[in-house]
């Protein structure tokens, strides 16, 4: 059973214990950018100021999953760990604002090569909405996404902002293997595969970047609360970068 608190003028945030080494804070049911300020302002508490016995912490949409070591914090008081961990968070200031100089970066730019064989989805996207293959990278690229999440797979961004005229189901048929750097269109949500995997979303281009490389000191490229901007390229281009890319 959970508890919650309802701080200044944002809706109750619920805390649900996740097995005997792990909290669940969630900021309501609904993704939006206030949610993610949030999330990000928590976040951003933690990191500066981390309380005895914290692991890590995992960011999604309208949660964050606190990780603690029950034993480290069962030697700093006669609470049980749970209670000890409650304590703490109910005490942090987390509930204000997130920093605005996140929200004033330059936006990522993340070239990509539309339609053809690095975006085969794209003329279905176009055909669904009655649009040219040209309108719909107007519509993606004329937009500033705010990575919500990292999930699914190791550096995949969940990007919120989307136009919904540009929206497509998931295929019925997952592909069992889409092309690392490939970007698709589920729903209202437009994402980049970091790696090949299987995957179930309309692919309308490619980037020739790296989203994930477990060999850089952070080896995600994109982070939750960065902003992205995609830049359309030639098949020329894609290929010059991508020579760059693997060079590094």
């Amino acid at each position: 059973m959970g508890n919650s608190l309802e701080p200044g003028n944002i809706p109750a945030v619920n805390f649900y214990p996740l097995g005997d080494a792990a909290i669940i804070l969630e900021f309501g049911d609904h993704i939006n950018r206030l949610t993610h300020q949030h999330i990000q302002a928590t976040t951003e508490f933690l990191d500066q100021h981390p309380f005895p016995g914290l692991v890590e912490y995992v960011p999604a949409f309208t949660t964050l999953t606190i990780f603690y070591d029950p034993w480290i914090v069962s030697q700093r008081g006669s609470r049980n760990p749970y209670d000890a961990v409650m304590a703490y968070l109910a005490e942090m200031p987390y509930f204000e604002e997130s920093s605005p100089e996140k929200s004033e970066l330059k936006a990522i730019e993340i070239p990509v090569c539309y339609g053809g064989k690095f975006g085969p989805d794209l003329l279905y996207v176009a055909n669904l909405h009655g649009l040219k293959p040209k309108d719909i990278i107007k519509l993606h690229t004329q937009t500033t996404y705010l990575v919500y999440m990292i999930g699914f797979a190791p550096g995949f961004p969940f990007l919120g902002g989307m136009n919904p005229a540009i929206a497509a189901p998931r295929k019925d048929k997952p592909r069992p293997r889409v092309p690392a750097g490939s970007v698709g269109i589920a729903g209202k949500q437009t994402g980049v595969y970091p790696i090949q995997t299987p995957g179930g979303w309309q692919l309308i281009g490619q980037t020739p970047l790296l989203l994930f490389n477990p060999h850089r000191d952070r080896p995600s490229l994109l982070q939750p609360g960065d902003q992205v901007q995609f830049v359309a390229i030639t098949e020329k281009q894609f290929t010059k970068k991508k020579e760059a890319t693997h060079e590094h």
